[in-house]
């Protein structure tokens, strides 16, 4: 049964522009990114998630400083009792129509994979954790959620908001966050029972999951095995339904492949390939309606790669990530590199010498759901969720 528990979140002053201080998480923040996100001003959360070394001090001191700063000036404060924080991301889907993603911001006590209700839905590629888990320690405290989404139906009922939010800002993408505060008993209650009701699967920020328990287990050691705040996270729960989510792709760039290699002959055990001549924009449309994956040549030649009968393993799971992560096994030695957004794949296809592309269709909620009932991880990099809930609409404080 998993615990997820009200906080005291620390916030932004209600006078602070949150359009000028919140960011995205740190994993998709890049050097220029950092330095148009800091160039808002003083007191973007950027400067938390991804410090510089400053003054003479390393990154991790440097945001330790400026967190105690923020809060002794002022511009920071605690909220006076503990709560749940509702948080809404409103956006336009790819088609162009309007979506809200609703979720309930809280304390996910921490669980190590396979041994509780807080599940694992991808597998990770290698990452350092270091800079993560030195960031925590410096700060002692959550910076970030990480998402996740119950199984328990009817949370999404429970994240309605009441009156105006007290934290509200547009992203560079156009997506508007909104934050309230749940703080009646009663509906407190109510969303920490349902949760507890269900399985929880980890969405989004495996690797803050994982160095959250190497926190846990390193607080532990130094304070007898006693139980403390180290022994949860920080975690946006959304229930997982189709109302609730927009689940993206996420492609793969392949490099490194011999010059002379013909990628569709070598993929024709597992794939039939139809040459594509309608122009690569229409190339994921035609791969929905196709029941296909699509790919791209160094020399720009789009294709539709259709399973063969009778290719794949029969306990092989519905998934083109499956599929490829099958297919590529056969291929020669090469690198991949993952990329979400078609155009991302077909401007690299066109500017790194010999690269690859193969386009993903999305995995469903309804696998997503499936692959979570049966305790099984999906393939590294299956899917994007979108939009990304902002660091900075409110942080969790451990001790000092």
């Amino acid at each position: 049964m998993a615990r997820f528990e009200p906080f005291a979140g620390v916030r932004y002053r209600d006078d602070i522009d949150h359009e000028a201080v919140i960011a995205p998480p740190y994993d998709v923040i890049d050097d220029d990114d950092r330095e148009r996100l800091a160039s808002k001003g003083p007191y973007n959360a950027v400067r938390l998630e991804v410090p510089v070394d400053e003054g003479g001090q390393d990154r991790y001191a440097v945001a330790a400083r400026l967190l105690q700063e923020w809060q002794d000036a002022g511009v920071l404060f605690q909220d006076s009792e503990p709560g749940f924080y509702l948080y809404r991301m409103g956006y336009h889907d790819e088609q162009g129509r309007p979506r809200q993603t609703n979720g309930i911001l809280g304390a996910l006590e921490l669980s190590v994979p396979g041994e509780g209700d807080v599940l694992p839905h991808e597998e990770t590629t290698p990452k350092a954790k270091s800079d993560r888990l030195q960031l925590l320690e410096a700060t002692r405290c959550n910076l970030s959620p990480i998402w996740c989404l119950s199984l328990a139906e009817g949370l999404g009922s429970l994240a309605r908001p009441e009156g105006p939010p007290v934290a509200r800002g547009t992203d560079e993408l156009g997506v508007h966050h909104r934050l309230w505060r749940m703080t009646a008993p009663a509906l407190t209650a109510a969303v920490t029972d349902l949760v507890a009701s269900a399985p929880i699967v980890i969405a989004d920020g495996h690797h803050r999951y994982e160095t959250a328990l190497a926190y846990r287990q390193r607080r532990r050691a130094e304070n007898g095995d006693r139980p403390g705040p180290y022994d949860l996270t920080m975690a946006l729960m959304v229930e997982l339904s189709e109302e609730e989510l927009a689940v993206r792709p996420i492609h793969r760039l392949l490099t490194g492949l011999p010059d002379t290699l013909d990628v569709v002959e070598a993929l024709s055990p597992w794939f039939d390939a139809a040459a594509v001549s309608a122009g690569h924009d229409r190339l994921p449309q035609l791969m929905e309606s196709g029941d296909a994956l699509g790919l791209v040549l160094p020399d720009r030649r789009g294709f539709l790669l259709r399973p063969r009968p009778g290719a794949f393993p029969p306990d092989l799971p519905d998934l083109d990530s499956s599929r490829v992560e099958v297919a590529r096994s056969g291929l020669p030695e090469h690198e991949v590199v993952y990329q979400h957004g078609t155009s991302n794949i077909l401007s690299r296809v066109g500017s790194d010498p010999g690269a690859v592309g193969l386009l993903l269709r999305a995995a469903t909620v309804a696998q997503i759901a499936a692959t979570a009932h049966r305790r099984e991880r999906m393939p590294p990099k299956t899917t994007y969720f979108h939009p990304k809930p902002r660091t900075g609409m409110v942080f969790r404080l451990f001790d000092r």
